[in-house]
């Protein structure tokens, strides 16, 4: 070899040798964050997730990256949202801001493990065997959100005693809206109030609601557990109750901070906290079948 060839190989090698330590290097795990609402403010949810992908030992950006798909309210959205994160190839779905989410992405695959948040019963919705044993490929945090329905329409009547009726505001495009609404409806009789339930699955039709609450002499209004009133259409909702001077009850503290009258609910950021913790143990290889849905309580 002579002394131009022998250079030209060093040169040639110096290039090859790093990109040969690249290749060699695993592939950053990639979790498929699906979410019904919108990001604005959802931040302090993202803040609990990314906390608990933390506490077992992940960063996003240095060793986990993470696909947001946001539905933006639009709940016919999720399904094709749902398998393009399964095209994707994505290690984990972590299916948030309600069991419509989750529902979508169970549809779209039985084999990528899914963790879920949700304010409704998981085994109800088909999404998990037990809540002890949810079998399959997915587990997750139930926030207990659709059984204080009632409870806080007992405490809208304490707060408004002389209230006769009171109107439900529910997403009928949410599976927990049916159950939460025998619910209010089962305790209503005890505290001697009527309730007329109103329906909204966008902007339109929330404003459409408000304006019915003259016809039926409303005196109160309870909000219903769903993203669509406490995260894309929260500020809307403020605006409306104070229009129409009408004191209401909302799930997640979000909007009480935001300038709601009162909330009553779980920890969403914590329940958010514990899907991140669930969702670094998959990746840590462990399978959602042994995992048993948590609480916000843990």
């Amino acid at each position: 070899m002579g002394r131009r060839e022998f250079f030209v190989f060093l040169a040639s090698a110096a290039t090859a040798w790093p990109l040969a330590g690249q290749a060699q290097r695993p592939a950053m795990p990639v979790i498929g964050f699906l979410n019904s609402a919108s990001p604005e403010s959802f931040a302090p949810q993202l803040a609990g997730f990314r906390q608990g992908l933390n506490e077992v030992g992940y960063t996003e950006g240095q060793n986990v990256a993470i696909e947001f798909r946001w539905a933006k309210s639009q709940y016919d959205r999720l399904p094709e949202l749902a398998a393009d994160l399964v095209r994707r190839q994505v290690a984990v779905i972590a299916a948030t801001g309600g069991g419509v989410s989750a529902v979508a992405a169970k549809s779209a695959t039985a084999t990528i493990p899914i963790v879920f948040t949700s304010g409704g019963d998981p085994v109800r919705m088909g999404l998990v065997a037990s809540l002890n044993r949810p079998g399959g490929n997915v587990t997750g945090a139930n926030l207990f959100t659709s059984t204080l329905a009632a409870k806080r329409l007992e405490l809208l009547h304490e707060l408004v005693p002389a209230a006769k009726v009171i109107a439900m505001l529910v997403n009928p495009a949410n599976p927990n809206s049916e159950p939460d609404t025998r619910a209010v409806r089962a305790a209503a009789p005890a505290i001697g109030v009527q309730i007329v339930v109103l329906e909204a699955s966008n902007g339109t039709e929330i404003e459409k609601a408000f304006d019915a609450l003259s016809q039926y002499n409303v005196d109160a209004i309870l909000v219903g557990a769903d993203p669509l009133f406490d995260n894309s259409g929260r500020d809307q909702m403020i605006v409306l109750t104070a229009r129409h001077a009408v004191p209401a009850i909302y799930d997640w503290r979000n909007v009480t901070v935001a300038g709601g009258l009162v909330s009553y609910g779980s920890n969403l950021a914590e329940g958010y906290r514990l899907a991140g913790i669930y969702a670094g143990r998959i990746l840590k290889g462990a399978k959602p079948a042994e995992l048993s849905v948590g609480t916000d309580k843990e």
